[in-house]
């Protein structure tokens, strides 16, 4: 009879678990040569309305915000999930011009389980495709992996959003499936959100394709800087 002491678990490939460093995301500043990431605060509050009031930067989100009262609501609820820190909130400032440009958070935090979502993001339009979404990311990926230790950071889009798709997977992060009538909009629509997701292995190469593509984004703004 087997002593079911001797059982021994399955090998698995994967390292343990972090222990280091403690997993406990908070508010911080987190500076990049493009865009800088502040914590969202009331000071940021008119700068962001200036620009957020273009209807196709809501297209793909939750709901469609059309005029101030609605934004406002939006960013109540922005604060409100920073200040009970389930959520934290940051600001997108363009380094070059120091105007609010969009907002991006961290959510979903799971603290045992070391994971979060990087989810709630837009940029106004005169910087949509300008490279300064691929150096949040990096900023965002690097302080959740680096500084805070995560296991795993996910996303998640509509179905329908093939844009959003194409450029998660070119940073490499991987197509885990689809959360089929996952969520109700406000506008009455019920949406198929596809998930992402990059692991703490991944973490190494997808840094690698984020800094290439930051750059390549300030050679080309900046071309006089290799000149010598």
């Amino acid at each position: 009879m087997t002593d079911p002491s001797d059982a021994r678990p399955l090998d698995d490939p994967r390292p343990i678990g972090r222990t280091t460093p403690s997993f406990d995301p908070r508010p911080v500043t987190l500076e990049g040569r493009l865009v800088r990431l502040e914590p969202l605060s009331r000071a940021h509050v008119e700068g962001l309305t200036e620009v957020a009031l273009d209807p196709d930067t809501w297209r793909w989100m939750f709901r469609q915000l059309e005029d101030v009262p609605a934004f406002h609501d939006y960013l109540a609820g922005a604060f409100a999930a920073s200040e009970a820190g389930s959520e934290i909130a940051f600001v997108q400032v363009d380094v070059a011009t120091g105007r609010p440009i969009g907002m991006t958070r961290f959510l979903a935090i799971e603290r045992a389980h070391r994971r979060l979502e990087i989810g709630h993001t837009w940029l106004a339009g005169p910087w949509r495709g300008s490279g300064l979404n691929a150096e949040a990311k990096l900023l965002l990926l690097t302080h959740a992996f680096d500084d805070q230790g995560a296991h795993r950071v996910e996303f998640k889009t509509d179905v329908l959003n093939l844009r959003s798709q194409a450029a998660l997977a070119a940073i490499g992060a991987t197509r885990e499936g689809i959360f089929r009538r996952h969520l109700v909009l406000g506008n009455g629509r019920v949406r198929d959100s596809v998930y992402f997701s990059i692991v703490w292995d991944e973490w190494p190469e997808v840094r690698g394709r984020l800094a290439a593509r930051v750059d390549e984004t300030l050679a080309r703004l900046r071309p006089d800087d290799d000149a010598g």
